[in-house]
């Protein structure tokens, strides 16, 4: 039986990922429609809702729902439409989603002031709900978040291995751009979270002559992030040069264009690591020796550097990374062996098809009938209509 799974939303294109490699199950995907920076970073060849309003959305979802076995999110403005619609969905916890949850009360992280999450006491328990009601959590973030998550869910995956899409997997042509010296790409939104003060403080205690091309994109979730941001970009280091956001589809060819990738120096590697490391360019980001990887039922430690996320250790892997054309060599070599084991293909398939299969064996069926919805969607109705539909009343085009 091949099992028709409904994607809502999608999130550094996991599910656009997923419904290319998977065989026992068919994905489709309906995505939140594109504004702002973001709609840079989509994949394309996807469904889009045409509003923004949730009621609306919600809608939708009901008219097509029928012609599916299972949903999957991996996001809670997904999570919350599927729930809305009563649908039973697996929950991928991914990005910021894994470690800032926002059904507990004022969270901070060690590095804001302010919490991401600011919700009143009806918010964050509508958003327990929506977690408690998934079918199956799946987490990104090694064990330690597997455990975190088995605190707030009795059926908890783990799952530390990514698929690659195959149009990194080309050769690809760089970009006709001109290159005067060293060239570091830092092609992803930056902020705090992604370890913006220890990059840039290492920047500045370097030596060795270079520049680091940073994408014109910052956190700006809460106001103290706006400052932050505005800060940063005010007083940021001579060698560091602001670029405009790159198009998904014309990514690969930068990675092959500079001559290393600026990663992340407060948690662990993304897709814009693994892409840069199997276009053939060496990455630097941060490599925790207690952070490991689970593949093929074995616990690996990421080849990735620093092990630490000092300012000072940083900047002399900078500066080694411009001056010893050997150690790029050598560390793009393992880095490239690592990023091979950690998405093989087929050990990926066979584990999210036995993800699929298992939830769907616990529900046999898209529609859940848990919940009586008609009140909090009319709460949600009336809340929309009053605060966001001039503001997010939206279509697609």
């Amino acid at each position: 039986m091949v099992l028709k799974i409904l994607a809502i939303g999608d999130t550094a294109n996991n599910a656009y990922l997923l419904r290319k490699i998977v065989k026992k199950s068919k994905i489709d995907i309906i995505n939140f429609p594109r504004v702002g920076d973001a709609k840079y970073t989509y994949a394309d060849n996807v469904q889009f809702f045409e509003s923004h309003l949730i009621s609306k959305q919600v809608k939708k979802i009901n008219k097509i729902k029928s012609n599916y076995d299972l949903c999957f999110v991996c996001s809670w403005e997904g999570a919350r439409v599927a729930f809305l619609s009563n649908l039973n969905y697996i929950f991928f916890f991914v990005g910021s989603n894994i470690y800032q949850q926002p059904f507990i009360k004022n969270a901070r992280t060690s590095y804001l002031k302010d919490p991401i999450h600011k919700k009143n006491f009806f918010e964050r328990w509508f958003l327990k709900q929506v977690l408690n009601s998934a079918i199956s959590c799946v987490t990104y973030g090694g064990k330690r978040f597997e455990n975190q998550f088995k605190k707030f869910h009795s059926n908890v995956y783990r799952m530390d291995m990514f698929p690659m899409d195959e149009m990194f997997l080309k050769k690809h042509i760089p970009i006709n751009k001109d290159k005067k010296k060293f060239t570091f790409l830092s092609p992803q939104r930056q902020g705090l979270e992604k370890g913006m003060d220890i990059i840039w403080k290492a920047i500045e205690l370097t030596k060795s002559d270079f520049v680091m091309l940073q994408v014109d994109w910052f956190d700006r979730r809460t106001p103290e992030e706006s400052r932050i941001a505005d800060e940063f970009i005010k007083n940021k280091p001579k060698k560091i040069e602001f670029i405009p956001i790159i198009k998904w589809e014309e990514i690969s060819r930068y990675y092959t264009w500079a001559d290393a990738v600026m990663g992340q120096m407060r948690w662990r590697h993304g897709s814009i690591e693994r892409e840069a490391v199997v276009c053939g360019t060496p990455v630097l980001n941060n490599s925790d020796y207690n952070e490991t990887y689970l593949i093929n039922d074995k616990e690996c430690i990421s080849e990735f550097l620093p092990h630490s996320n000092d300012p000072k250790e940083l900047a002399n892997l900078i500066d080694k990374i411009v001056e010893d054309k050997e150690f790029r060599k050598e560390l793009h070599k393992k880095e490239l062996e690592f990023v091979t084991k950690l998405t093989n293909k087929e050990l990926i398939v066979l584990t999210w098809d036995n993800i699929f299969k298992e939830s769907y064996e616990k529900c046999h069926s898209i529609n859940r009938k848990k919940f009586n919805l008609k009140i909090l969607n009319l709460l949600s109705s009336i809340m929309e209509n009053f605060y966001y539909k001039k503001k997010w009343e939206y279509k697609q085009v």
